[in-house]
């Protein structure tokens, strides 16, 4: 195992890019702009290495990242409804970035800084530390924000994601990565006949604007059951009012039963390869690109609708509005650790 380092200069700014290498041949970069992954190369099942994620083809795109392709998300990821929300009494308000709306942290969220990064590397497994003090009140939030994220690659193809935290005050957080998973390799093909498998028997409704009702809905006899796996393309062709609402597609956030392991299963037959994703998270987003900027150069191609797949790990910000939900409040100096691990395999 190893790991390299490559300069690239933007806007000014001075990132660097790290790439892990397992003994099996598989690897990952990312910047320490944003924490952003810019590639995951793995095997088919027949041994081809490609890459399995999206990624600007060229590196100024990354400072605005409108579709935060591979990027740290925080300090709340997800919508927060009408840009405000109370903490002990008192009411904050956020810079609103999607209409009335505050998405994925804002302007100054986890993925427009540049973080302290230490890399490692031991026996078992490579990787890095990304570090960064959020002061009190930038962005609107409350409480000085210690974070370190580890992104840390195994020879057994396993990419695990560590999210640990602490606040000198009350406060709130939903920390997710949103890269967008393609498992065809080199983006051949969309994502629309990837099979999704979900141990989740619930999931949120959205209104027009993508916010929370504040209803959980069941997945029973709806296209979001996936305790049987089934095509994306099912949502797309699907009539159901959610399905249309995040422009057919999913765009919703289930909530995990954590009866089984892994928590969600994509398979492409056609590549053979499989991800297997685990995480202690309580729910997750999962996105199918419905809405996906298509006026970017990829690496691979140009940019289309349903080109990636989105495991957005994450507690709900519909919490801040109503009960039931998965929560985001951060007590004092309470530690807030949160795993993601995406297991990469290959199918028969």
């Amino acid at each position: 195992m190893n790991i390299q380092e490559k300069k690239h200069t933007v806007a000014g700014q001075n990132w660097t890019e790290y790439t892990f290498n397992n003994d099996q041949g598989m690897s990952v970069s990312c910047l320490n702009y944003g924490g952003i992954i810019t590639n995951i190369t793995v095997p088919d099942r027949n041994g081809k290495m490609e890459n399995v994620v999206l990624s600007y083809a060229d590196y100024e795109d990354y400072l605005d990242n409108p579709n935060f392709f591979g990027a740290l998300v925080g300090r709340v990821a997800g919508r927060i409804e009408s840009a405000s929300f109370t903490v002990d009494g008192k009411t904050y308000t956020l810079p609103a970035n999607e209409g009335n709306h505050h998405l994925h942290g804002g302007k100054t969220g986890f993925n427009q800084i540049i973080w302290d990064t230490t890399p490692f590397k031991t026996d078992k497994q490579v990787g890095i530390n990304l570090s960064h003090v959020f002061p009190d009140g930038e962005g609107g939030y409350p409480g000085e924000l210690e974070v370190t994220v580890t992104y840390a690659l195994t020879n057994e193809n396993d990419f695990k994601i560590t999210y640990q935290a602490k606040s000198d005050q009350n406060t709130i957080l939903a920390t997710t990565n949103h890269s967008y998973f393609n498992l065809s390799g080199d983006l051949k093909k969309d994502i629309l006949h990837h099979e999704v498998q979900m141990d989740a028997s619930q999931f949120v409704e959205l209104d027009h604007e993508l916010i929370p009702t504040g209803k959980i809905l069941s997945v029973d006899d709806t296209v979001f059951d996936f305790r049987k796996a089934h095509p994306i393309i099912d949502g797309v062709h699907s009539v159901d009012q959610q399905n249309l609402v995040a422009s057919n597609g999913f765009d919703h956030y289930f909530i995990f039963d954590h009866h089984t392991k892994p928590n969600v299963i994509v398979t492409d037959q056609e590549s053979g390869r499989k991800l297997e994703m685990e995480t202690n998270q309580p729910g997750m987003v999962m996105y199918t690109s419905n809405g996906l900027d298509e006026t970017f150069k990829l690496k691979e191609r140009d940019s289309t609708k349903y080109l990636g797949l989105c495991l957005e790990t994450q507690a709900s910000p519909a919490s801040l509005k109503h009960d039931g939900f998965p929560s985001i409040f951060l007590d004092k100096d309470e530690v807030y650790h949160k795993t993601t691990t995406f297991s990469f395999r290959t199918m028969d």
